[in-house]
């Protein structure tokens, strides 16, 4: 019963209308934007490097871009780097990659416009500056009551249904290369988020300011490895990417309708353009213009799945380990590695293991740990962040939101334990429900409140001009 619930959910959440409505905005950003994604990746760059400003009194009440970078950047690199581009390939066949690339390119127009927004309408709370589209809806289109809607879809889709997925993926790999039981994996993911979540905005910024450049380099390092010992494979492997989008394969053809949503879905919930999620963590950066934080947040989308996304494809698709099943039937399609089934991390790890033989569970199991510990610790600041906006200006009623930020704590590590221990399909869907229920509200309003996020853009490339007059 359970199951047939997710399902009916997804599939109305995730109709075509949907897929559209991102991809659409997305293009529609650029165009308004010049292709800002494109046309400033230098200033993108240098965004990132800005320190973070200091009020009257001399403090900091923000993190620095690059905090923020990286705290968005762990919540955009998880068990979707992984796991999910492995399921594309599996439901969708190489194509999917196709599409992944598409979603993100659009969707760094869409990451800009909505960090933007977000820096422009942030508040100052007691622990620094707090925001996001539920603040933009508020603020910019005076919906509370949309706004606080959209702070509810937020606690549940990333305090119960997203950290699940997280969970299950990174459960599935340690018990795949050490035997370790689900349960134990949940417990230890769920004590360790406990003892850096307590610390608030500044220690979540701190671990991920450290863990997540380490952990994303020393990932593409080892998948460059593998890359590199197959690198007779990678011309034809992008030749079946460009036709499989299409369905030029025989096989392609047969599932193009599930090699575009799964290109569409996994990219969107790797790089969670058009969530609102990156968002919240830029409203919390401390930077002279809004502009600015929107540059270096269209850059994360980049590194996420251009980069990230990417090297996991082609480590896949060049070793050869992956099997393609009928979405609806589960019927294997091709089947190169049999023995793995529907085993869609097992896919990663025999990539790894093609070239260093029983390496290959080890090491995508410990970056399933780092990737999923900083991803749910976003998942945190996120839900934390939404309780705050709807205490917001309610300085009477701050002892009750601490007791809702402290309940939100415990159910968000309650349910880690839970995904651990779930089916991996359920889980997956479950995640596709989280995804779509923000996407929908925070698209449709980025396009209503676009105009004031290409203002800023303008502003903030003639401030640049004035600075530096050749560029």
């Amino acid at each position: 019963m359970f199951e047939k619930i997710v399902s009916v959910l997804n599939e109305i959440i995730w109709s075509p209308v949907l897929v559209v409505l991102l991809v659409g905005a997305g293009l529609y950003f650029s165009i308004r934007t010049r292709f800002v994604q494109v046309r400033r990746f230098g200033l993108m760059i240098r965004s990132l490097f800005s320190a973070a400003e200091k009020s009257e009194d001399g403090k900091k009440h923000g993190i620095s871009s690059f905090e923020a970078f990286c705290v968005a950047l762990s919540g955009r690199v998880g068990t979707g780097n992984i796991v999910g581009v492995a399921t594309a390939i599996a439901l969708g066949g190489p194509g999917a990659i196709f599409w992944m690339w598409i979603i993100a390119f659009f969707g760094a127009s869409t990451a800009f416009v909505e960090s933007t927004l977000a820096q422009k309408y942030k508040f100052q709370h007691a622990t620094g500056f707090r925001g996001g589209p539920a603040s933009y809806i508020e603020k910019g289109l005076g919906l509370r009551w949309l706004s606080v809607l959209f702070s509810i879809l937020v606690l549940v889709g990333y305090g119960m249904f997203l950290p699940t997925v997280q969970a299950n993926g990174m459960a599935g790999a340690l018990n795949n290369s050490f035997q370790l039981s689900p349960l134990a994996a949940g417990l230890g993911l769920a004590t360790i988020l406990g003892l850096v979540i307590i610390g608030g905005i500044k220690s979540i910024a701190r671990v991920a300011s450290v863990v997540t450049p380490f952990m994303a380099l020393g990932y593409i390092v080892i998948t460059l490895i593998v890359i590199a010992r197959h690198i007779d494979a990678v011309p034809g492997v992008l030749r079946s990417i460009v036709t499989g989008a299409f369905g030029i394969q025989p096989v392609a053809g047969g599932i193009l309708g599930s090699t575009i949503m799964m290109g569409v879905k996994r990219g969107i919930f790797s790089n969670e353009a058009g969530q609102g999620g990156g968002a919240i963590v830029s409203a919390s950066a401390a930077v002279s213009h809004p502009a600015k934080q929107g540059l270096a947040q269209a850059f994360s989308v980049y590194v996420d799945t251009l980069l990230i996304c990417t090297a996991t494809a082609l480590m896949i698709l060049c070793s050869g380990t992956y099997n393609i099943l009928d979405a609806k039937t589960g019927e294997m399609l091709v089947a190169n590695v049999p023995q793995l089934s529907d085993n869609y991390v097992g896919f990663t790890q025999a990539a790894v293991d093609s070239v260093m033989t029983g390496f290959g569970g080890t090491f995508v199991s410990i970056a399933l740990v780092f990737f999923v510990f900083t991803t749910v610790m976003a998942y945190y600041f996120y839900g934390e962040s939404s309780i705050m906006q709807i205490f917001e200006g309610r300085p009477g009623k701050r002892k009750l939101e601490r007791v809702c930020i402290w309940v939100f704590r415990f159910v968000l590590l309650g349910t880690v334990v839970f995904g651990a221990l779930r089916e991996a399909n359920v889980i997956w869907q479950l995640g596709d429900v989280g995804v779509g229920l923000t996407a929908w509200i925070n698209v449709a309003v980025l396009l209503l409140l676009c105009p004031q996020a290409i203002k800023a853009l303008r502003e903030y490339e003639s401030s640049v001009k004035k600075q530096n007059p050749k560029k």
